[in-house]
């Protein structure tokens, strides 16, 4: 499309210039989302110079939104000389979706977290939903998220949440298990620099609550403990992907630094912890997606069984298991390449073949433990994916993830959504 609309502007005698303006910008193929929201977070505006960079930037973003299946833009000449039409044209997904994700492994028990989500409310791109978790105990969560709230640049997100699961906790080479509770309500507010470039930046408030359920004791690790703590996040966002419905191309980077205060130093001190997730997608040929995502993440190296970098089937690793392993330092490379194996009108169906391999430092540990034999896990593993392409992150994902390292397990790891 875009190539006959150049096409048509060299052949008629315009182009783009300082000259030509824009006489209006035209949203259309849109049913419940807003035009004016549109008008809104496009930098193309009526009066301005006409553009091909900034229209293009434009679609770009338009398709990274939950609401936009595909975009596409038409230039027309108007009434007056040197002034131009543009038009977006929208394709939009269906935004209300249920979530779910479920997982096992050889010697796990069922677990499983249902939700629902509004991705386009009030046709203005916020989010609104929740989710039920069953992982032995039962859990929920609220959120909601706007990021265009108060303008193209600011946005505010609110969540509420209160989880609770049985968490191993590792200490002098045994294992016990503890009810955890985390209940939470965290503000955030949100702010684009530019259209590659983002930040959050805000507080939460949580209580987290350990009761010990069985295993091994020790007279320096307490069978139940109640701390009120107070978390300041920091997130920054380099996005610069572009998505062609199923298929993903380009580079994104996202960092997330968390200080964490504890009201009770003595048995939680305060502690920090930053991680970043490099992700770089490349389509193959016409068919094919080679997609990566490598994490890199440190927090303070306290001696604790409460480490914050868990070894987790959902996290990180296909098929290890729920929470077999933490740590005070995470490496991990999650490599697959997915290709479309059958394609007709909205359905897809997907294949992937992936390697999961990651390696964590020990509470109180060295750097030197990434490279320790009993820290590396690598599972391979195939999956589908069955994808609905006007429907938002309708993609059904069944993974199998098989250890090739040492005490390693196998299992299934289902899921709404790519894994990464």
């Amino acid at each position: 499309m875009k190539r006959l609309l150049v096409a048509f502007l060299l052949f008629s005698g315009f182009s783009y210039s300082q000259d030509n303006k824009v006489a209006d910008l035209i949203v259309q193929g849109n049913k419940k989302l807003k035009s004016s929201f549109v008008k809104k977070v496009s930098s193309i505006k009526p009066g301005v110079a006409l553009d091909s960079t900034i229209i293009e930037a434009d679609i770009k973003l338009l398709k990274r939104l939950p609401s936009i299946a595909h975009a596409y833009y038409q230039v027309f000449p108007a009434e007056e000389p040197n002034e131009f039409n543009v038009f977006y044209n929208i394709e939009e997904n269906f935004t209300i979706i249920p979530s779910a994700n479920v997982y096992t492994t050889n010697d796990e028990e069922f677990a499983y977290r249902l939700g629902l989500y509004e991705f386009n409310l009030f046709g203005q791109n916020m989010t609104f939903g929740g989710f039920y978790q069953k992982d032995i105990y039962s859990s929920y969560a609220i959120n909601f998220r706007a990021p265009f709230l108060f303008s193209k640049r600011i946005g505010l997100a609110v969540n509420y949440q209160d989880l609770t699961t049985q968490e191993p906790v590792f200490f002098d080479n045994t294992t016990a298990d503890y009810k955890y509770n985390n209940e939470s309500f965290e503000v955030l507010g949100l702010y684009q620099f530019n259209f590659t470039n983002r930040i959050e930046f805000g507080l939460n408030f949580f209580t987290e609550d350990y009761e010990y359920k069985f295993g091994a004791t020790n007279p320096n690790i307490p069978q139940a403990l109640r701390v009120k703590k107070m978390l300041y996040k920091l997130i920054y966002e380099h996005n610069n992907l572009n998505y062609d419905y199923q298929y993903v191309e380009g580079f994104r980077s996202i960092f997330n630094f968390q200080y964490v205060h504890s009201t009770n130093d003595a048995q939680l001190p305060d502690f920090l912890i930053g991680w970043n997730d490099f992700q770089y997608f490349k389509r193959v040929g016409t068919k094919g997606n080679w997609a990566n995502r490598l994490r890199l993440g440190l927090s303070s190296n306290d001696d604790t069984p409460f480490a914050p970098f868990s070894v987790d089937n959902n996290l990180n690793i296909r098929g290890v298991g729920n929470t077999i392993d933490r740590g005070t330092g995470v490496i991990v490379l999650n490599t697959e390449y997915r290709h479309t194996l059958y394609e007709k009108n909205w359905f897809v169906l997907q294949g992937n073949a992936f390697i999961d391999a990651g390696s964590w430092r020990n509470p109180g540990g060295e750097l030197g433990d990434f490279g320790k034999s009993q820290n590396l896990r690598v599972y391979p593993g195939v999956g589908l994916r069955f994808i609905h392409k006007k429907i938002f992150n309708a993609i059904f994902r069944i993974d199998y993830g098989y250890g090739i390292t040492n005490n390693a397990t196998n299992g299934f790891v289902f899921g709404i959504g790519q894994y990464f």
